[in-house]
């Protein structure tokens, strides 16, 4: 309260009725009483030692009610209430003959009396019926009392009204201003000689209004007292107190002495006690203020402790990647909206990650019942590829056709069509997707309108993989020394074909100019017959060097690692072209690959049954891992674990770091035909059943699905998984949501780590000639390249559409399956391969041996069957450093030994595009009919 406002002590009006022939009712209206008005403040000289100086108290104490003796009622109001009007909801107060009005009930006459000349009024002797009977005095006489007779009586004199001490107890704390001798407010009694009852006055002093009327002295007196005594006597006064009291003087003194510590301590020590706290609390803490939210959301160190303490801090560069992705999709967000307010500073990536990969470790086991939709897909065409990106599912077939799903409702929000084959391969980047087929074309589609931008042709069979790589940090060696640079300029596209080689080409940015090889009037024209290299200008590379089908390719930066069906494994560098080296160790076809590049090694999966993995920097194996019985066709690679699968039904989690063997997962009873896994569970597709690994233990979680046919593919992120699978000669796909109403945020993480944020870049750098030339600008540090989706288990030795299929397993059994699943069973185009060499030997667990194993001019490795090899590689079977040449001379395909094993025999349901190369022989073109 101010100095210049003083407390005022309004008083309710009274009513008088006064009754002789008739009722007249009198209502008085009294003038607040201005009350003394407390000291001001002294200006401390440590504004911190008075908290509760300026401190604003509760409406319950400027604004409560007073009924002094008599039972008149008055409203106490603090100065800086003003005259406020009385609250309407208040309860009216009323008596015998009297009640306190509204104030729309008032009289339009009724006029407003202060307390002086209520007084004086009051002093007056009066006549029971006259007419000058002092207002607002209830009558006691009744209607056959006899009135007095009327005396003059002399009016007593009214005292000034004392506001310094009046009527104040007797106290013996000293007066800074010394008190004047108390003075009598109200006569004592009425005049003498007054024979008939007086009228009341409006108002009889109380304890209420000498402390009122004294507050200002107590004030004074308590400021001069020393610390320790007013201590004393403020403890004395609340140990006398009860508890209403005590709570109203919690709820001004809480709020005001409370010290926000988290705002006050230095940010390192803030960071050091929030460590101590577990994550549900820091969830708590979030919610208290603002500031705490800011400070907690905002601290990577607290963060970054509490993924490492919780053990899913999982390291290489898995949450660097993470943070560049969410610091893209900000900068993106900005770019949009540059004036959009934010309320709160946006959280740290890392508190995002946690929340993800919290919910990722447990959203998945503790739902029993996840959202769960099925629908149909594809006919009963097998589905070679599925994917899920920006959360779309995208699938494609043998029939092909490309589809795209919603996960939430299971509704085909488009079909792309135009590949006159099977889909083998598919990519993608935001709206951008990239397919290879059999028809030997890459279809370039934007998925925002489901238009088909670009047919690139060139290779001459099947496109049988392909990946995107985007732009980011690699180390690049300089003369001995190791260098950061951003490594491709702008993103690649890198296919591999069973024509031998692999290509590279320029990923098309939205509105680029359109490229077809062939015009609107030549849909009937062969691929095989243009040259891309001389009239594609997103052509750049044509990588050959490899002697059979490339069957599985990963590129990152600068690197590309190709495995081929010549049972070799190369190291390519993209922009230059150059083969680094021809990895030689495997003994039969090479069917899958991983790149590591954090780790500077390379894994490999063969028929052969072993996993090599290669040091990218020697060339050499540093590791042959072994255990399988027959083909790897599958690998996976996390930041921690390295996981196989293969067609004797199991999968292995090894160690990428030393090849230890961490788990055998063997639950299933056929090939395992899909699997993807990250850092906390595995899910593997195999006859029939669909099942959940934990990673950690290598125990089975749950079955999502069981009793079908066949499961094609699997796929997950984040809070989603999707699955393809055969139902009585029917693809359907399966989706489940494992997130609750509140997850909106779960942000999951891609296999591999490999993230799709940023869009493309705006840097023109071509690098034709592979001389690098370092144009920086507008590329973002955490783009990352798009890789090709997972291998399926061996799928072009799937049968296409409705193939039967007779094949001598290990056994001696001839199984049927409609619709391929199997790791050993062959399409109608490996197939045709067979008819242009000798029948292939059978392997001892019942796979049939490479027939195009290398000849004699190259010596492989032999290794102890059942053990893993960490010693020195045999020199003959190490690999050859070659200078862009390949190592192995090309040559004739051979046939091997023929085995014991039949052919087998195979009914075709229709017939695809004209394909009479094999993968040994490629189809010649006739310079003659090349189109211009």
């Amino acid at each position: 309260m101010s100095a210049n406002q003083r407390p005022l002590l309004v008083l309710q009006p009274s009513v008088n009725t006064t009754t002789v022939v008739t009722t007249t009712t009198t209502t008085t209206t009294y003038a607040p009483i201005q009350l003394p008005s407390l000291p001001a403040p002294s200006s401390p000289n440590d504004p911190k030692n008075y908290p509760l100086l300026h401190a604003t108290l509760p409406q319950s104490l400027r604004h409560f009610p007073l009924v002094f003796p008599g039972g008149t009622r008055a409203t106490f109001r603090d100065g800086d209430s003003g005259d406020e009007e009385m609250q309407e909801e208040q309860e009216l107060a009323g008596g015998s003959g009297w009640r306190m009005l509204k104030r729309d009930d008032e009289t339009e006459n009724s006029t407003v009396v202060d307390l002086t000349e209520a007084v004086e009024r009051y002093g007056k002797k009066r006549a029971h019926n006259s007419d000058t009977m002092m207002e607002g005095v209830e009558s006691t006489s009744g209607a056959n009392v006899i009135a007095p007779p009327r005396k003059k009586a002399r009016a007593t004199p009214l005292p000034q009204i004392s506001t310094v001490n009046a009527a104040a107890p007797p106290s013996p704390l000293p007066s800074p201003h010394g008190s004047p001798p108390p003075e009598t407010i109200w006569p004592s009694a009425p005049p003498s000689g007054a024979s008939s009852p007086l009228p009341q006055a409006p108002l009889q002093p109380d304890l209420s209004l000498t402390t009122l009327l004294t507050l200002p002295s107590l004030v004074s007196h308590f400021t001069s007292l020393p610390p320790q005594l007013q201590s004393h006597f403020l403890l004395t006064l609340l140990r006398h107190s009860p508890l209403p009291v005590l709570r109203t003087l919690h709820s001004v003194l809480t709020p005001t002495l409370a010290r926000d510590f988290l705002t006050l301590l230095p940010a390192e020590l803030v960071s050091h006690i929030l460590s101590y706290l577990p994550f549900s609390t820091l969830a708590r803490a979030s919610r208290v203020s603002k500031s705490w939210r800011a400070i907690i959301d905002s601290d990577p160190v607290l963060w970054r402790d509490l993924l490492k303490n919780t053990k899913i801090w999982f390291g290489g560069d898995s949450e660097n990647a993470f943070a560049n992705s969410i610091f893209a999709r900000r900068r993106h967000a900005l770019r949009l909206r540059p004036t959009v307010p934010k309320p709160l500073p946006l959280p740290h990536p890392y508190k995002i990650l946690f929340k993800s990969r919290h919910l990722t470790r447990t959203r998945w086991v503790s739902n029993p019942e996840p959202k769960h939709v099925s629908f149909p897909a594809h006919g009963s065409s097998v589905v070679t590829c599925l994917i899920f990106s920006h959360g779309r599912i995208i699938s494609a077939s043998d029939d092909h056709s490309i589809h795209v799903y919603s996960p939430v409702t299971g509704e085909l929000l488009r079909s792309l069509e135009g590949h006159e084959g099977g889909v083998w391969a598919l990519a993608a980047s935001k709206d951008t997707l990239v397919s290879g087929s059999t028809d030997r074309t890459v279809r370039i589609w934007d998925l925002s309108t489901g238009k088909c931008t670009h047919v690139f042709g060139g290779h001459t069979s099947t496109v049988r993989c392909l990946a995107i790589v985007k732009p980011e940090w690699v180390d690049v060696e300089h003369d001995g020394v190791m260098k950061k640079e951003k490594w491709p300029k702008r993103p690649l596209i890198v296919t591999g074909s069973r024509d031998h080689s692999l290509r590279v080409w320029t990923l098309p940015r939205p509105g680029e100019a359109e490229y077809r090889f062939f015009g609107p009037d030549d849909a009937e024209v062969d691929p095989s017959d243009v040259c891309d290299a001389e009239e594609n200008p997103y052509h750049r590379l044509h990588l050959e060097g490899h002697d059979h089908a490339v069957r599985a390719l990963a590129a990152r930066g600068r690197t590309l690692v190709s495995g081929s069906y010549d049972c070799t494994v190369r190291i390519w560098d993209i922009i230059t072209g150059q083969c680094k080296w021809v990895l030689v160790g495997h003994t039969q076809k090479v069917y899958s690959v991983v790149l590591d590049l954090n780790r500077n090694q390379a894994c490999s999966g063969s028929m052969d049954g072993t996993v090599r993995v290669w040091n990218l920097q020697t060339g050499q194996c540093q590791y042959t891992l072994t255990g399988h019985t027959s083909l790897v066709g599958l690998l996976g690679l996390s930041p921690s674990h390295l996981v196989s699968a293969a067609a004797d039904s199991t999968l292995r989690i090894w160690d990428p770091d030393t090849g230890e063997l961490q788990h055998t997962l063997a639950a299933h009873t056929g090939a395992i035909t899909c699997f993807q896994h990250d850092e906390f569970k595995v899910l593997s597709g195999s006859d029939g059943n669909l099942k959940m690994w934990n990673i950690r233990d290598g125990t089975v979680v749950r079955d999502l699905l069981t009793g079908i046919t066949g499961v094609w593919q699997v796929v997950f992120e984040g809070r989603w998984c999707v699955a393809a699978s055969n139902r009585s000669d029917q693809t359907v796909l399966d989706v489940w949501d494992f997130g609750n109403e509140d997850d909106e945020d779960w942000l999951g993480e891609p296999p591999g780590g490999l993230y799709d944020e940023n869009g493309f870049s705006d840097t023109e750098d071509e690098d034709d000639e592979g001389r690098g030339r370092e144009r920086m600008s507008g590329m973002e540090e955490d783009d990352e390249q798009e890789q090709a989706d997972v291998d399926a288990m061996d799928q072009d030795l799937v049968p296409s559409e409705s193939e039967s299929v007779d094949i001598d397993i290990e056994h001696g059994r001839r199984l049927r399956r409609r619709g391929g699943g199997l790791a050993d069973v062959a399409t109608d185009e490996d197939q045709r391969e067979t008819a242009d060499s000798d029948t292939e030997s059978m392997d001892r667990s019942g796979v049939g041996a490479s027939r195009w194993a290398p000849t004699a001019t190259v010596t492989t490795a032999s290794t102890s069957a059942g053990t893993r090899s960490h010693g020195t590689q045999n020199p003959s079977a190490r690999s050859s450093r070659v200078g862009g040449a390949p190592a192995l001379s090309r040559r004739p395909a051979t046939a091997a030994q023929v085995g014991s094993a039949g052919p087998s025999t195979f009914a075709f349901g229709r017939t695809l595009p004209a394909n009479d190369e094999t993968p040994t022989r490629p189809r010649i073109r006739n310079p003659g009919t090349r189109r211009r």
